[in-house]
């Protein structure tokens, strides 16, 4: 973990909710995709972490959704302001057991962390398969630099404005010829998930949380292993270890 000063160098609009932040600071704390950052906002008391959609060795770059004061401060703020960020938080997804042809499952705000390890992915030599899901077209973002990447991309929205009607789950339904599984979004998805692949995989959780790093305990979850913390031990749990 590593506190610094960042510089906000664009801060532009997706969706009519969703933005995308690109930063420039020190980014060495960074390591493995998945990883996240908690962002210092003045005049509240507890930081908000944010995923990580892609970094290299001068910016990152956030994708959020405006749900609250928080994010709501975060939409308003301009070049070239500055933040308080803690960066390389969180344990990240592990790319060496993905076999050749992982399924990468991203819902609403859970897709930005699937960017970078897209990105990576094909950078193995692996050919993943991008699912993202959104409740209708208005909402979907980053369809195109998904595809940019080379990587092959099918979109679920709950109301069938954008490729399948339904959700990501009759997507994999209807998929077999699949290694493994990599997903971030809502926790019910992700419970969904679990119970419908046909392979092991890796869960990305979004959880309230306290400090960020592991020493609150306020986001500590049951697991077949024993209480694990979100912040530190996670955000990231293999689907085995998973007690829902």
């Amino acid at each position: 973990m590593k506190q610094s000063r960042f510089t906000i160098l664009k801060n532009e609009p997706l969706t009519s909710t969703v933005y995308r932040m690109v930063l420039e600071g020190d980014t060495s704390a960074i390591t493995k995709t998945g990883q996240f950052l908690n962002i210092k906002i003045d005049g509240l008391f507890l930081r908000r972490p944010i995923s990580v959609c892609d970094y290299d060795d001068k910016t990152v770059t956030i994708l959020y959704k405006v749900v609250g004061a928080g994010t709501e401060a975060m939409k308003l703020m301009a070049p070239p302001s500055q933040l308080d960020i803690l960066t390389g938080l969180g344990n990240g997804y592990d790319t060496t057991k993905s076999g050749s042809c992982p399924l990468l499952i991203g819902g609403g705000v859970g897709v930005p962390p699937m960017y970078r390890l897209a990105k990576n992915l094909l950078a193995e030599g692996k050919t993943p398969i991008v699912i993202l899901g959104f409740n209708t077209k208005d909402e979907a973002f980053y369809i195109e630099e998904f595809e940019h990447l080379g990587a092959k991309v099918l979109v679920a929205t709950s109301d069938g404005s954008l490729g399948t009607k339904g959700f990501v789950t009759d997507i994999v339904s209807n998929l077999s010829d699949y290694t493994y599984f990599y997903a971030c979004g809502p926790e019910p998805m992700l419970k969904a998930l679990s119970d419908c692949t046909k392979t092991s995989g890796q869960l990305s959780f979004e959880e309230r949380m306290g400090c960020g790093f592991g020493a609150c305990m306020g986001c500590s979850c049951e697991t077949k292993y024993g209480s694990k913390r979100i912040c530190k031990d996670g955000p990231v749990l293999e689907k085995e270890e998973i007690i829902w």
